[in-house]
């Protein structure tokens, strides 16, 4: 099961409110790799680093660890403030970075500029990750590209005799096709980057809003995605944050919608469940994930060798084939055994284009001349919660 900080201890860390990003800060990136420490500790997403354990044809440690002379060793964390928190904390060599906490990072001085002439197979991933804002700051790179996805709508196919098209039936009371309210039978992510998928629903609702951008918020944006979320309040079952927590309410508590990860779905369905995923017509918020270097990592040179691993074709097309992502190295696309010949394409590889990925909120946006920062979207997400 995953291990949780307590949210409040994660979101006080994580609320580092002003970017200033003054890259000569840093220390020069490591120029040859040495020998192996022995070990590399990871944060990471449940499912992203798999060694045969849940199921032993999905393991890309095992041999790795043969090969390099280094052990693995992950802490799952379900949230990325909680990995923001942790890498605060100190003691790991990598995290596996959303675009939410990736930017924190740069800014925090957590993590360090990686030097992509020791990862021979930087030539491979796609060029749209490259060098995504994301991960990239004055043309430095602070890590490598590793697995994206859309956080899709997972819903019950007994209850949806077709697939929602909307948002709507996680956002508003409505009557489902089983006759029933959607009332307490629904959920929400728990976390304050989930106001951007109250933003994107706004987009197409009440255009007049005049949203680009659902990172990007003047006070009137962000005043009525709040409006939302507090009317969404009274009809959520849970906030969840734990996969595996919201796989069992999908199973025995009668919960039949909500925002979710290919992850859940792709389990679900393995258990025969009646559960399906879409991406409404509104796009859907999405991760692109970035394995980064801590900055001050006791054990860089494992490091370098888990990130080259991490983007070799076949384990980019095994964990796509367990978590129902898309591979940054889109040569795992084709012959692979577990992913099969279309599974990028199930996963939504064509997607990429609806998708409005993670990113940090700052008050010094691209698209007005004032934003909302994310250090309020903190606060203001837990007094949702908390019904304020």
């Amino acid at each position: 099961m995953l291990e949780r900080i307590p949210f409040k201890t994660a979101l006080k860390t994580a609320a580092i409110a002003t970017l200033l990003f003054n890259t000569n800060a840093y220390s020069e990136p490591l120029q040859s790799i040495g020998k192996s420490e022995g070990q590399v500790n990871i944060v990471a997403w449940a499912g992203y680093i798999e060694r045969g354990e849940t199921d032993p044809a999905f393991d890309w440690v095992t041999k790795f660890e043969a090969e390099s002379g280094c052990k693995v060793n992950v802490k799952t964390a379900a949230t990325s403030d909680e990995m923001v928190a942790l890498m605060n904390q100190g003691g790991f060599d990598l995290v596996t970075a959303s675009g939410d906490a990736s930017l924190r990072l740069i800014a925090g001085k957590r993590v360090q500029e990686i030097n992509i002439d020791l990862i021979p197979s930087w030539k491979d991933i796609d060029p749209r990750l490259q060098n995504a804002e994301w991960h990239t700051v004055d043309g430095k790179h602070y890590g490598t590209p590793y697995q994206w996805g859309a956080n899709v709508l997972m819903y019950n196919t007994d209850v949806f005799k077709k697939a929602p098209d909307s948002w709507k039936v996680v956002f508003e009371e409505v009557t489902l096709d089983d006759g029933k309210s959607n009332k307490g039978r629904v959920q929400a992510f728990d976390g304050p980057i989930y106001i951007a998928d109250a933003a994107l629903y706004l987009m197409s609702s009440q255009p007049e809003l005049g949203i680009t951008d659902p990172y990007e918020l003047n006070q009137d944006q962000y005043d009525a995605a709040l409006t939302l979320l507090r009317g969404q309040r009274k009809i959520v079952n849970r906030y969840w944050h734990d996969a595996f927590v919201q796989m069992d309410d999908f199973t025995n508590e009668g919960v039949v919608a909500s925002g979710s990860w290919p992850f859940q779905v792709n389990i679900l369905q393995s258990q025969k469940a009646p559960i399906a995923s879409v991406v409404p017509k509104e796009g859907a918020t999405g991760w692109a994930d970035t394995t980064m270097m801590h900055a001050d990592a006791e054990n860089p040179n494992c490091a370098y060798k888990w990130m080259e691993h991490s983007i070799q074709p076949q384990l980019q097309g095994d964990l796509a084939a367990w978590f129902g992502s898309v591979p940054a190295n889109l040569n795992a696309c084709s012959g692979n055994e577990l992913l099969g010949e279309n599974g990028c394409e199930v996963n939504g590889l064509g997607d990429f284009d609806r998708i409005h990925f993670w990113k940090t909120p700052r008050s010094n946006c691209k698209s007005q001349d004032l934003c909302v920062p994310y250090y309020k979207w903190v606060s203001d997400y837990i007094a949702v919660l908390g019904g304020r």
